[in-house]
Order: C-alpha cells, then structure tokens, then sequence
C-alpha cells in the first residue's frame, strides 16, 4: 500500500469532489456494463451532493482515502438490521487501483459493522462487473443470490448480492 495514504471518515467540505470520483471512476468503468444513460441516470441519483449529506446526517458512514492531496476513493456503508450491514458503495480511482485503497476501506467498513453488532456484510454487484466481483471474492465474498430491481427511468439493475462473515 502506498504510505501516504490515509482513511477516515468523509468530511462536509469533501463531498463535491467524492462526486466527482464518482462521475470519473463511473463514467470510464461501466461502460459496456450498462449504457451511458444507466450511468448518468445512478450518478444523478446516488451522488447528488444533497443526498450525500442527507445519509451522512442519518448515520450512514462515507469513509475517504485521501492521499497527494486528493480524494483516492471512498466507500459508503449502514446497518439493515437482523444482523446485517450493507457496503453500498466503494470505489477507487483507477490509477491508484491495486495500491491497497479498497482493501484499506473495506477493513474501515468491516470496522463500523462490527461496532453495530452486525455478524455479516452484503453488497450488491452488477452481474457483468466481473472485475469487481474477482476482487470481492477475493476478500471473502461469495454469490448468495440474484436479484433483478427495476430502478426507474426504464432501466434495471441485474445484480448479484455477495456477502462476508464480519
């Protein structure tokens, strides 16, 4: 893992630019996944900077790896209740992939489900993301189930939900 790089918790000042990842990260990542307007369609839903500190007001934790100066990745997780915590999101820039920033990140949200008393971790995963579902498997992540859930606007999000053992 590259030295300089740290994580904590997101700040208010640090929304827009986490934003920004998103778009970046988003926009070079999923294409031939789903189509650019699936893309913009998630990215104006799930990152508006509102939203953001609307979950961050609620308890959700937006965790930051920041390092050079620059917002490297983020993740956002919660509890669901009945003993488990979601990891919704983490996301890394592509240049600093494979520097240990998501493993980094996933052991501060492995972190938080344990201090909610959660025993298992779920996530969910677009069933053609197969290099996200390598690099999950290889933290311990197996395929529980499918799940088809239609997100509005015509489109559909045709997932696989993989969870862990906290």
């Amino acid at each position: 893992m590259t030295e300089a790089v740290l994580a904590g918790l997101l700040r208010d000042d640090e929304v827009e630019a986490l934003a920004d990842l998103a778009g970046f990260v988003w926009r070079r990542h999923y294409p031939g996944i789903i189509s650019l307007e699936q893309i913009d369609y998630m990215l104006a839903r799930r990152y508006r900077p509102a939203f953001i500190r609307q979950t961050m007001a609620r308890g959700d934790k937006w965790d930051a790896a920041r390092g050079q100066g620059l917002l490297l990745g983020f993740s956002h997780s919660y509890p669901m209740g009945g003993g488990d915590a979601k990891l919704d999101k983490l996301y890394v820039h592509p240049d600093w992939q494979r520097h240990g920033i998501g493993r980094l990140l996933l052991e501060r949200v492995l972190g938080h489900a344990r201090l909610w008393h959660c025993g298992r971790l779920v996530l969910r995963v677009n069933r053609n993301n197969t290099l996200a579902i390598a690099a999950y498997g290889k933290y311990g992540f197996a395929v529980a189930t499918e799940i088809q859930e239609d997100i509005g606007g015509g489109f559909l999000m045709d997932d696989f939900v993989m969870t862990r053992n906290v």
